[in-house]
C-alpha cells in the first residue's frame, strides 16, 4: 500500500482491549509508521503531553476506562494540531461523531472494522499531507520567484537617481 507520505510518522494507538490495539499496532508499523501504544485514555494523555508534539497520526477508541477517546483527540490536538486523529468505537452515535469531528478528528471508525479501512485512512492522510508538502514548497518557489515589491523597486531608482545626481556633479566640476 502507497503510504510513502507517511514513512518515519510516528503513531500512537490508545485502545483498552490488547488485541485491538496490538493489531493496530502492527498493522501501523507494516506500513513503515513507528508505533507507541497506550493501554487507556489516562496513559495516552499523559504520554501526549510528554511527547512535544512527536505523534503526527493517533488511532483512539473512545470508550475507555480513566479518560475517554475525546480527551486523548484533545490532548492531541493540544500538542500537535496538525495530528491526525482517527476515532474508533464500538458504541458509535452521532452525537459522539459529531463532537469528534468538532474537536478537530479526521475521521470516525466504527467496530467492527477491516484493516483495508486502515489502509483507506491512512491513504487519505498520506495524500493530505504530501498535498501540504507540496503547496509549501510552491509557496516557497513562489515566493523566491516573485518580483520586487513596489517599494523595492522605487529604492532601486532612487539609488540610481542619486548615483546619477553624483556623477553629473562630479562631471560638472571638471
Amino acid at each position: 500500500m502507497p503510504t510513502s507520505a507517511l514513512r518515519g510518522f510516528e503513531a500512537m494507538v490508545v485502545d483498552d482491549e490488547p488485541d485491538i490495539r496490538e493489531l493496530l499496532a502492527e498493522h501501523l508499523r507494516g506500513r513503515g509508521l513507528s508505533v507507541a501504544t497506550a493501554q487507556d485514555g489516562r496513559a495516552a494523555v499523559a504520554a501526549l503531553e510528554r511527547s512535544a508534539g512527536r505523534y503526527g497520526l493517533v488511532l483512539t477508541d473512545i470508550n475507555m476506562p480513566g479518560a475517554d477517546g475525546l480527551a486523548v483527540l484533545r490532548a492531541a490536538r493540544a500538542v500537535n494540531a496538525s495530528a491526525y486523529v482517527v476515532i474508533v468505537t464500538g458504541y458509535a452515535s452521532l452525537d459522539s461523531a459529531i463532537q469528534a469531528v468538532r474537536l478537530g478528528a479526521h475521521d470516525y471508525l466504527t467496530k467492527p472494522f477491516s484493516l483495508g479501512q486502515i489502509d483507506v485512512i491512512l491513504q487519505k492522510i498520506s495524500d493530505h499531507v504530501s498535498l501540504e508538502r507540496e503547496n509549501r514548497e510552491l509557496t516557497t518557489r513562489s515566493a523566491a520567484n516573485r518580483p520586487p515589491s513596489l517599494d523595492a523597486r522605487l529604492g532601486a531608482i532612487e539609488q540610481r537617481l542619486t548615483r546619477i545626481e553624483a556623477l553629473l556633479a562630479a562631471d560638472r566640476r571638471h
